[in-house]
Protein backbone atom coordinates (compact mmCIF):
# COMPACT_ATOMS: atom_id res chain seq x y z
CA UNK A 1 0.00 0.00 0.00
CA UNK A 2 1.15 3.40 -0.99
CA UNK A 3 0.18 6.99 1.11
CA UNK A 4 1.51 10.16 -0.64
CA UNK A 5 1.19 13.35 1.49
CA UNK A 6 1.13 17.26 -0.38
CA UNK A 7 4.35 18.14 1.23
CA UNK A 8 6.68 21.34 2.30
CA UNK A 9 9.17 21.42 5.36
CA UNK A 10 8.04 18.89 6.47
CA UNK A 11 4.57 19.31 7.23
CA UNK A 12 1.20 18.72 5.09
CA UNK A 13 1.16 21.21 2.17
CA UNK A 14 -2.44 23.20 2.47
CA UNK A 15 -3.21 23.75 -0.86
CA UNK A 16 -3.28 20.46 -3.26
CA UNK A 17 -3.15 21.99 -6.89
CA UNK A 18 -0.28 24.18 -5.99
CA UNK A 19 1.95 21.45 -4.09
CA UNK A 20 5.61 20.89 -5.23
CA UNK A 21 6.29 18.03 -3.63
CA UNK A 22 4.47 14.80 -2.26
CA UNK A 23 6.15 12.70 0.12
CA UNK A 24 5.52 8.86 -0.70
CA UNK A 25 4.71 6.16 1.78
CA UNK A 26 5.49 2.51 1.48
CA UNK A 27 2.92 0.84 3.75
CA UNK A 28 3.56 -2.98 4.90
CA UNK A 29 1.15 -4.77 7.72
CA UNK A 30 0.04 -0.95 8.93
CA UNK A 31 3.22 -0.09 9.79
CA UNK A 32 5.77 2.59 7.02
CA UNK A 33 8.71 0.64 5.84
CA UNK A 34 10.32 3.12 3.62
CA UNK A 35 9.13 6.90 2.30
CA UNK A 36 10.61 9.15 -0.43
CA UNK A 37 10.19 12.87 -1.69
CA UNK A 38 8.74 13.01 -5.51
CA UNK A 39 8.34 16.28 -7.49
CA UNK A 40 5.03 17.41 -8.87
CA UNK A 41 7.15 19.14 -11.76
CA UNK A 42 4.55 21.84 -11.20
CA UNK A 43 1.65 20.80 -12.93
CA UNK A 44 -1.91 22.25 -11.70
CA UNK A 45 -4.64 20.02 -9.98
CA UNK A 46 -5.92 18.34 -13.07
CA UNK A 47 -3.04 16.25 -13.86
CA UNK A 48 -1.40 15.17 -10.35
CA UNK A 49 -4.07 12.98 -10.30
CA UNK A 50 -2.80 11.28 -13.04
CA UNK A 51 1.06 11.63 -11.51
CA UNK A 52 -0.30 9.69 -8.63
CA UNK A 53 -1.80 7.12 -9.94
CA UNK A 54 1.55 6.42 -11.99
CA UNK A 55 2.95 6.23 -8.70
CA UNK A 56 0.37 3.38 -7.66
CA UNK A 57 -1.04 5.54 -4.53
CA UNK A 58 -3.92 4.28 -3.09
CA UNK A 59 -4.51 7.17 -0.46
CA UNK A 60 -3.77 11.02 -0.55
CA UNK A 61 -3.67 13.34 2.39
CA UNK A 62 -3.88 16.32 2.77
CA UNK A 63 -4.83 19.88 3.36
CA UNK A 64 -7.36 21.89 1.24
CA UNK A 65 -8.63 20.79 -2.37
CA UNK A 66 -11.19 21.68 -4.47
CA UNK A 67 -14.44 19.52 -5.51
CA UNK A 68 -12.89 19.01 -9.26
CA UNK A 69 -9.79 18.06 -7.47
CA UNK A 70 -11.62 15.74 -5.28
CA UNK A 71 -13.69 14.09 -8.14
CA UNK A 72 -10.49 13.79 -10.47
CA UNK A 73 -8.85 11.75 -7.66
CA UNK A 74 -11.53 9.45 -6.87
CA UNK A 75 -12.28 8.93 -10.05
CA UNK A 76 -8.32 7.86 -10.64
CA UNK A 77 -9.27 5.54 -7.36
CA UNK A 78 -7.46 7.33 -5.05
CA UNK A 79 -8.83 7.67 -1.28
CA UNK A 80 -8.30 10.99 -0.07
CA UNK A 81 -8.35 12.28 3.41
CA UNK A 82 -8.17 16.13 3.43
CA UNK A 83 -8.39 18.82 6.16
CA UNK A 84 -4.98 17.50 7.42
CA UNK A 85 -2.37 19.83 8.97
CA UNK A 86 1.31 19.45 10.77
CA UNK A 87 3.97 17.34 10.55
CA UNK A 88 3.50 15.09 7.37
CA UNK A 89 4.56 12.01 9.46
CA UNK A 90 2.29 12.21 12.44
CA UNK A 91 -0.65 12.61 9.82
CA UNK A 92 0.18 9.08 8.32
CA UNK A 93 0.54 7.80 11.49
CA UNK A 94 -2.88 8.83 12.91
CA UNK A 95 -4.45 7.74 9.50
CA UNK A 96 -2.97 4.18 9.59
CA UNK A 97 -4.35 4.18 13.40
CA UNK A 98 -7.95 5.54 12.43
CA UNK A 99 -7.73 8.92 13.68
CA UNK A 100 -7.72 10.84 11.40
CA UNK A 101 -10.41 12.68 9.80
CA UNK A 102 -11.69 13.51 6.43
CA UNK A 103 -13.46 17.04 5.99
CA UNK A 104 -14.41 15.98 1.91
CA UNK A 105 -13.47 19.15 -0.54
CA UNK A 106 -13.11 22.30 1.86
CA UNK A 107 -11.20 24.73 -0.31
CA UNK A 108 -13.22 27.69 0.30
CA UNK A 109 -10.45 30.22 1.20
CA UNK A 110 -11.55 31.49 4.81
CA UNK A 111 -9.18 32.12 7.83
CA UNK A 112 -9.17 29.48 10.51
CA UNK A 113 -10.85 30.04 13.31
CA UNK A 114 -9.79 29.99 17.31
CA UNK A 115 -10.22 26.79 19.28
CA UNK A 116 -9.63 23.48 19.56
CA UNK A 117 -11.95 20.95 19.18
CA UNK A 118 -11.39 17.11 19.01
CA UNK A 119 -11.11 14.61 16.62
CA UNK A 120 -14.27 13.31 15.23
CA UNK A 121 -16.29 16.13 16.47
CA UNK A 122 -17.29 18.94 13.84
CA UNK A 123 -18.03 22.80 14.94
CA UNK A 124 -21.03 23.51 17.93
CA UNK A 125 -19.85 19.87 19.41
CA UNK A 126 -18.24 19.06 22.47
CA UNK A 127 -14.59 18.96 22.73
CA UNK A 128 -12.95 15.28 23.28
CA UNK A 129 -9.54 14.23 23.19
CA UNK A 130 -8.45 11.70 20.77
CA UNK A 131 -5.42 9.88 22.14
CA UNK A 132 -2.53 8.28 20.59
CA UNK A 133 1.20 9.40 19.88
CA UNK A 134 2.90 10.86 17.37
CA UNK A 135 5.70 9.45 15.61
CA UNK A 136 8.77 8.00 17.10
CA UNK A 137 12.02 7.90 17.27
CA UNK A 138 13.98 6.78 14.25
CA UNK A 139 10.46 8.11 11.53
CA UNK A 140 12.20 10.78 9.56
CA UNK A 141 12.25 13.87 10.54
CA UNK A 142 12.16 16.60 7.68
CA UNK A 143 11.58 20.62 7.62
CA UNK A 144 13.56 23.17 6.43
CA UNK A 145 13.94 27.30 7.54
CA UNK A 146 15.04 30.22 5.89
CA UNK A 147 15.41 32.19 2.48
CA UNK A 148 17.80 32.20 -0.06
CA UNK A 149 18.47 32.96 -3.73
CA UNK A 150 18.59 30.95 -6.77
CA UNK A 151 15.79 28.68 -8.20
CA UNK A 152 15.54 24.64 -9.16
CA UNK A 153 13.13 23.69 -11.75
CA UNK A 154 11.00 27.12 -10.66
CA UNK A 155 11.92 26.38 -6.92
CA UNK A 156 13.49 28.77 -4.36
CA UNK A 157 16.53 27.14 -3.50
CA UNK A 158 17.55 27.61 0.56
CA UNK A 159 20.87 27.47 0.01
CA UNK A 160 24.25 27.42 -2.37
CA UNK A 161 26.96 25.26 -3.30
CA UNK A 162 28.14 23.14 -6.04
CA UNK A 163 25.30 20.20 -4.86
CA UNK A 164 22.15 22.90 -4.55
CA UNK A 165 19.56 21.61 -6.71
CA UNK A 166 20.26 18.36 -7.22
CA UNK A 167 19.07 15.03 -6.46
CA UNK A 168 21.11 13.35 -3.42
CA UNK A 169 21.08 10.43 -0.96
CA UNK A 170 22.98 10.50 2.24
CA UNK A 171 23.06 8.16 5.24
CA UNK A 172 22.98 10.31 8.65
CA UNK A 173 22.69 9.70 12.32
CA UNK A 174 21.36 12.55 14.41
CA UNK A 175 22.01 12.64 18.15
CA UNK A 176 21.38 15.04 20.66
CA UNK A 177 24.15 16.40 23.11
CA UNK A 178 24.05 14.21 25.77
CA UNK A 179 24.71 11.76 22.90
CA UNK A 180 21.07 9.76 22.80
CA UNK A 181 20.46 8.81 19.22
CA UNK A 182 16.62 10.42 17.92
CA UNK A 183 17.15 9.01 14.36
CA UNK A 184 19.10 6.93 11.88
CA UNK A 185 18.94 5.70 8.38
CA UNK A 186 21.59 3.49 9.31
CA UNK A 187 19.17 1.65 11.50
CA UNK A 188 16.70 1.84 8.74
CA UNK A 189 18.86 0.23 6.10
CA UNK A 190 17.88 2.88 4.00
CA UNK A 191 19.10 6.29 2.80
CA UNK A 192 17.54 9.44 2.48
CA UNK A 193 16.86 10.99 -1.05
CA UNK A 194 15.98 14.66 -1.31
CA UNK A 195 16.83 17.52 -3.40
CA UNK A 196 19.40 19.45 -1.99
CA UNK A 197 18.51 22.92 -1.18
CA UNK A 198 15.09 22.52 -2.09
CA UNK A 199 13.55 23.09 1.23
CA UNK A 200 12.85 19.24 1.98
CA UNK A 201 15.19 19.17 5.11
CA UNK A 202 15.99 21.58 7.98
CA UNK A 203 18.65 24.33 7.08
CA UNK A 204 21.49 23.58 8.27
CA UNK A 205 21.33 19.60 7.06
CA UNK A 206 20.97 21.20 3.48
CA UNK A 207 23.64 23.71 4.14
CA UNK A 208 26.10 21.21 5.43
CA UNK A 209 25.12 18.37 1.87
CA UNK A 210 25.76 21.30 -0.61
CA UNK A 211 29.16 21.43 -0.49
CA UNK A 212 30.27 17.60 0.48
CA UNK A 213 32.05 15.25 -2.25
CA UNK A 214 30.33 11.97 -2.42
CA UNK A 215 32.16 9.23 0.13
CA UNK A 216 32.30 12.27 2.72
CA UNK A 217 31.89 12.29 5.93
CA UNK A 218 30.84 15.32 7.91
CA UNK A 219 30.02 16.07 11.85
CA UNK A 220 27.89 19.24 12.11
CA UNK A 221 26.27 20.79 15.75
CA UNK A 222 23.46 23.02 14.62
CA UNK A 223 21.54 25.37 17.20
CA UNK A 224 17.88 25.45 16.71
CA UNK A 225 17.52 28.58 14.53
CA UNK A 226 19.14 26.19 11.58
CA UNK A 227 17.10 23.32 12.82
CA UNK A 228 13.43 22.77 13.82
CA UNK A 229 13.45 26.72 15.15
CA UNK A 230 13.07 28.11 18.82
CA UNK A 231 9.90 26.73 21.12
CA UNK A 232 7.31 29.62 20.42
CA UNK A 233 5.76 30.15 24.08
CA UNK A 234 2.36 31.34 22.19
CA UNK A 235 2.14 27.53 21.24
CA UNK A 236 1.88 26.41 24.82
CA UNK A 237 -1.50 26.23 26.27
CA UNK A 238 -2.49 25.48 29.85
CA UNK A 239 -6.65 24.89 30.15
CA UNK A 240 -9.07 23.03 32.72
CA UNK A 241 -9.51 19.76 31.84
CA UNK A 242 -13.10 20.16 32.78
CA UNK A 243 -12.87 21.84 29.19
CA UNK A 244 -11.32 18.80 27.34
CA UNK A 245 -13.41 15.44 28.33
CA UNK A 246 -11.13 12.73 27.71
CA UNK A 247 -7.80 14.47 29.08
CA UNK A 248 -8.04 12.89 32.33
CA UNK A 249 -6.41 10.18 30.83
CA UNK A 250 -4.16 11.09 29.05
CA UNK A 251 -0.36 11.31 30.46
CA UNK A 252 2.75 13.87 30.45
CA UNK A 253 5.04 13.39 27.50
CA UNK A 254 1.53 11.36 25.30
CA UNK A 255 1.10 13.56 21.82
CA UNK A 256 -2.33 13.19 20.94
CA UNK A 257 -3.88 15.35 17.67
CA UNK A 258 -6.77 18.52 18.37
CA UNK A 259 -9.15 20.30 15.97
CA UNK A 260 -9.24 23.75 14.91
CA UNK A 261 -12.86 25.04 14.17
CA UNK A 262 -11.86 24.11 10.59
CA UNK A 263 -11.79 20.74 11.52
CA UNK A 264 -7.83 20.21 11.06
CA UNK A 265 -6.05 18.09 13.38
CA UNK A 266 -3.09 19.38 14.43
CA UNK A 267 -0.44 17.57 16.87
CA UNK A 268 0.29 18.87 20.20
CA UNK A 269 2.22 17.17 23.49
CA UNK A 270 0.93 16.96 26.95
CA UNK A 271 3.86 18.86 28.73
CA UNK A 272 1.82 18.78 32.10
CA UNK A 273 -0.90 18.18 34.57
CA UNK A 274 -2.34 18.07 37.57
CA UNK A 275 -5.58 17.29 39.29
CA UNK A 276 -7.22 20.51 37.28
CA UNK A 277 -5.20 21.40 34.72
CA UNK A 278 -3.15 20.24 31.78
CA UNK A 279 -0.53 22.02 29.66
CA UNK A 280 -0.70 21.10 25.59
CA UNK A 281 2.46 22.19 23.65
CA UNK A 282 1.90 22.53 19.71
CA UNK A 283 5.57 23.11 18.95
CA UNK A 284 7.38 20.69 16.79
CA UNK A 285 8.86 18.08 19.39
CA UNK A 286 12.32 18.99 18.68
CA UNK A 287 11.80 23.04 18.78
CA UNK A 288 14.11 24.75 20.63
CA UNK A 289 16.76 21.75 20.50
CA UNK A 290 20.38 21.41 19.65
CA UNK A 291 20.61 18.65 17.27
CA UNK A 292 23.99 16.80 16.17
CA UNK A 293 24.26 14.62 12.69
CA UNK A 294 26.40 13.16 11.20
CA UNK A 295 26.06 12.72 7.59
CA UNK A 296 27.64 10.45 4.45
CA UNK A 297 27.12 11.46 0.76
CA UNK A 298 26.40 8.68 -1.11
CA UNK A 299 25.39 9.64 -4.36
CA UNK A 300 25.15 12.97 -6.15
CA UNK A 301 22.83 13.36 -10.03
CA UNK A 302 21.18 16.27 -11.56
Amino acid sequence: MKIATTYENGNVFQHFGRTEYFKVYEVEDGAVVSSEVIGSDGIGHGALAGLLANHDIQVLICGGLGGGALNALTNAGIEVCAGASGNADEAVAAYLRGELVDTGANCDHHHHGEGEECCGHGEGEDHECCGGHGHEEGEDHECCGGNGGGCCGGRRLTVEGKNAGKNVKVHYRGTFDDGSQFDSSYDRGEPLAFVCGAGMMIKGFDKAVADMEVGQIVDVHLMPEEAYGPSDPEAIITIEIAQLPGSENLEEGQRVYLRNMMGQPFPVTVTAKDDVHITLDANHEMAGKELNFRIELLEVTD
